[in-house]
């Protein structure tokens, strides 16, 4: 027997459905993805910490979940939002259904909502405060989501951020890069891997200006969820760190490289969330459809002098790339990693080992 479930934004709005995943409320923003495929990177993505995720494809979970395809080590959604449940999935590769995978991760989950209209609403109000739950009260809903606060009040980088350091090694390598982790997907790590790369992790508060800056011949600074300004007085070590050594910003870490030269950040009325943004790369003229997943943007207003725009996001023309006109520092607000999306932008990863090699012909 279906189970009615709810759907509550904090305007008073209320989308029913009905239950599928762990048996629990949550309390989240809503952002919506227009993703037609990769719904279990989704929710694996640490990007989405403290997120109410609604899939605008109609159906989800038809091909299963299989273990190899998580970009993290457990689901990072607070809740999940779909039209049409498959039951019934089928591939190859399937191990488990959608169904099976949320439960076990605790993690609640509602079907059979009107997501055309919920992705309309937040496209023209904004994203929102909800709570999924199975009590139709508005008043105690409205209450919950009152008490629990803005998405912005949250350090959520802090919750799935590394704690100590961690080596991804390969054979036959002398490439070691130091990789700030905000909320790494294990696709980042792969490429770099796969590159020759040696690959330490570091915790985002870790004590940056204690680095040993010999070690490595990059820094990568990873994607991640939340506000960048919450970071800011944690992070202060990296500026030095940077600037010594050839880097890569990706996503937050895009964000992050803006304001260590004191730009500025502002929130999107609804995010960029899907895999075929198209992205225009200036110097060249090419437009690239990427993955993207971020609420916030670098401001082209008050740009720092020491930086200039490299790529622009062609829906809205807010800033997708940036370099340092002096220092071999590169960063873009899409994921060249991908997973989900297209992978026409991994060319970046060979970019930032460009710079590398130039440095270290030096």
């Amino acid at each position: 027997m279906l189970k009615e479930r709810y759907l509550i934004l904090n305007d008073g709005s209320i989308y029913q459905g009905y239950a599928f995943g762990h048996d629990s409320e949550s309390i989240g923003e809503v952002v919506f993805n227009t993703s037609m495929t990769g719904y279990q990177e989704m929710l694996t993505d640490p990007s989405y910490r403290g997120q109410i995720l609604v899939s605008t494809y109609p159906m989800i979970g038809n091909y299963g979940i299989d273990s190899n395809f998580s970009e993290s080590n457990k689901v990072q959604v607070k809740s999940y939002v779909v039209r049409d449940l498959c039951d019934y999935p089928f591939h190859f590769s399937n191990n488990k259904d959608l169904n099976e995978f949320l439960t076990e991760n605790e993690i609640p989950g509602i079907h059979s909502v009107d997501t055309r209209s919920l992705t309309r609403k937040i496209r023209r109000f904004g994203s929102k405060m909800a709570i999924l739950t199975d009590n139709p009260d508005l008043n105690v809903a409205l209450e919950k989501i009152n008490e629990f606060g803005s998405y912005e009040e949250n350090n959520y980088v802090d919750q799935v951020s590394v704690k100590k350091i961690e080596n991804y090694v390969v054979k036959n390598s002398n490439l070691n890069i130091a990789l700030i982790d905000f909320g790494v997907k294990k696709n980042i790590i792969r490429l770099l891997n796969s590159r020759g790369c040696n690959v330490e992790v570091y915790p985002w508060n870790f004590d940056f200006n204690n680095l040993d800056l010999k070690k490595f011949d990059g820094i990568v600074m990873s994607p991640g969820p939340g506000d960048p300004k919450t970071l800011l007085n944690d992070i202060k070590g990296i500026k030095k760190c940077i600037e010594s050594v050839p880097s890569l910003g990706i996503c937050l870490g895009h964000q992050i490289i803006a304001h260590i030269y004191n730009g500025e950040t502002f929130k999107l009325l609804f995010g960029h969330r899907g895999g075929n943004q198209p992205v225009k790369e200036i110097n060249s003229g090419r437009v690239y459809p990427t993955s993207q997943n971020h609420g916030y943007a670098v401001s082209d207003k008050k740009f720092p002098p020491e930086l200039e725009i490299t790529h622009i996001n062609i829906n809205d023309n807010t800033v997708s790339g940036l370099k340092h006109k002096e220092k071999p520092i590169i960063s873009i607000q899409y994921h060249s990693e991908a997973c989900p999306g297209p992978v026409d932008s991994e060319y970046i990863f060979d970019n930032f080992l460009e710079l590398i090699k130039g440095k270290n012909e030096k």
